[in-house]
């Protein structure tokens, strides 16, 4: 059944949440029309920090076990190890027989009680998880480690971008389009969530520096967080309002234009298992300058990445100014040229990270888990969750038998609401 098991309810909630966009959503709404329809459910769940619900192993197991079996769902792929929902969800399909995939976007450490706690919770969770999916090499190995799993069920699939949004468009012929090349040529975008871990710190640092070498050179920034106030105070006491310019939150329709203003992308990120902006640069046909960080290096052959040596002021700086000298370079090229290098390099990134690629290195998982799946018994299953630990795994095996009790109750209760149900009728 092509259902993604988007976690939900099919009854409305009577306190609905508003998204981080202040719109409220309820109920069961279709996305998109024929072959490329999407069903999403909206679970009436209270969220206590940046759109996260709050945690529950079991809260929500009856309202999902509804929806597994009203959609006739044949295998569940859960995104993200922060996601409450999507541990819950592995947790209550494989109770319920049924195949699971979880793709890790993200990168944790291990010493300190945060990573500590969600290591833990990864651990117990995907303990009976058919594949895993990380979407860098890195990634892989930091998942490995952190979940205690055999390498040998993790899978390494980059994200998608959909191409359809990100084209090389070619400058107008004449003096405007010869003007607007050279604004472009001497405009450096930055956009990231302005947050510490994307080095906006970094940042701070790194803009006075190449404003002073570089007179001819502004900075376009796109996004928001907790740091922009830091970036605005900066601007102010720099006296650099004229040469960088902040654009706030940047819509999704309009990503493409505002990476088109300039010809180099900068990533400051203090650590990453991907980035997806990366690739969204670089098939607009920008050179992307970036931090040597996470699974940062697997992201782009180096003819269209500069990486910086080290993630400091000083190593960022050297590798933004190589790509300044790159595009000084390219002055002299007539401007078919430039749009020609410019097209193949978008090609290029098409050939790696189109939606046509890694959605059929998925289905691939999804085959190879519903076949690993159906060679699993019960006892298997509680085994792998003895594994956890000495004592961690005892509590796991607790927590499995009693969503198994969960299930036994909920398909009880639903067999003797249908019997009523039939009485009533007769």
């Amino acid at each position: 059944t092509a259902t993604t098991a988007t976690t939900a309810s099919g009854t409305k909630p009577t306190r609905p949440q508003p998204d981080a966009t202040g719109q409220t959503y309820v109920g069961v709404h279709e996305i998109g029309s024929g072959s490329r329809r999407l069903k999403v459910y909206y679970i009436p769940r209270l969220a206590v920090y940046q759109s996260a619900s709050v945690p529950s192993i079991y809260g929500g197991f009856y309202t999902l076990r509804r929806v597994l079996l009203e959609e006739r769902i044949d295998l569940v792929h859960a995104h993200q190890a922060f996601s409450a929902m999507a541990n819950e969800a592995i947790i209550h399909a494989r109770t319920m027989n049924i195949p699971t995939v979880f793709t890790d976007h993200s990168l944790f450490g291990f010493a300190d009680p945060a990573s500590i706690l969600m290591n833990k919770a990864l651990k117990f969770s995907l303990a009976d998880v058919q594949r895993v999916i990380c979407v860098s090499h890195t990634s892989r190995e930091n998942t490995v480690l952190r979940a205690c799993i055999p390498p040998s069920r993790v899978y390494v699939i980059p994200n998608a971008v959909d191409m359809d949004r990100f084209w090389v468009e070619p400058r107008e012929a004449g003096p405007a389009g010869e003007r607007a090349q050279r604004r472009a040529d001497d405009t450096i975008v930055v956009m990231s969530r302005l947050v510490y871990r994307k080095g906006i710190d970094l940042l701070l640092r790194v803009l006075p520096v190449l404003c002073a070498r570089h007179p001819c050179v502004r900075f376009v920034i796109g996004g928001d967080g907790p740091k922009r106030k830091a970036l605005e105070e900066m601007v102010r006491s720099e006296g650099l309002a004229d040469r960088v310019e902040l654009t706030g939150v940047v819509k999704r329709d309009d990503v493409r234009e505002f990476l088109a203003q300039g010809s180099i992308f900068l990533n400051c990120s203090l650590t990453e298992a991907f980035c997806v902006a990366l690739v969204e640069a670089a098939a607009v046909g920008l050179t992307v300058v970036s931090t040597s960080v996470g699974g940062v290096p697997e992201v782009l052959p180096e003819d269209m990445m500069i990486l910086a040596e080290e993630a400091s002021v000083a190593g960022i700086i050297q590798a933004v100014e190589k790509a300044l000298l790159k595009v000084a370079e390219k002055k002299a090229d007539p401007v078919e040229a430039r749009y020609a290098a410019a097209q193949r390099q978008h090609e290029d990134v098409v050939g790696m990270y189109s939606w046509q690629v890694v959605a059929s290195r998925t289905e691939r998982v999804y085959f190879d888990a519903v076949r690993v799946a159906r060679q699993s018994s019960i006892r298997e299953r509680l085994w792998r969750y003895r594994l956890c630990g000495k004592w961690f795994g005892i509590i796991c095996v607790l927590l499995a038998v009693v969503d198994v009790m969960l299930l036994r109750a909920f398909e009880a209760f639903d067999a003797l609401r249908a019997v009523s149900r039939r009485q009533l009728v007769r």
